[in-house]
């Protein structure tokens, strides 16, 4: 009996480890706005002085090498500085903001064509 309650409590502590390592678009928005991306790439991702990065990101695996690696404008983000976790929730964000509606659906814009 004290096996199973052991293998229980083991497992259930592996259960909230798994929830913690699970990517936050929550925790990614704060991490977005506390490393300073919005200041290129607006508050949505929707591209400023820094190109658009959202609705429909790059695949994480590129936008993680480009946000090590960069070299142009935009300074490269060492995990010391932004760590994996961070870029994961950051990328969760990202893929959480929705797409805008369609110009044809916005009224103002509908009636610019008549």
């Amino acid at each position: 009996m004290r096996l199973c309650r052991v293998l229980l409590a083991c497992a259930a502590l592996a259960c909230a480890q798994a929830a913690d390592a699970a990517p936050s678009a929550t925790k990614g928005k704060e991490v977005y706005q506390r490393a300073g991306c919005y200041e290129c790439h607006n508050y949505q991702g929707q591209g400023g002085v820094g190109p658009r990065l959202a609705p429909k990101p790059l695949p994480f695996e590129a936008l993680k090498s480009y946000v090590r690696n960069a070299n142009g404008n935009m300074p490269p983000y060492v995990p010391a500085v932004l760590s994996e976790k961070d870029l994961a929730d950051i990328y969760a964000y990202l893929q959480a903001i929705p797409p805008g509606p369609s110009p044809e659906s916005i009224p103002a814009i509908k009636n610019l064509k008549k």
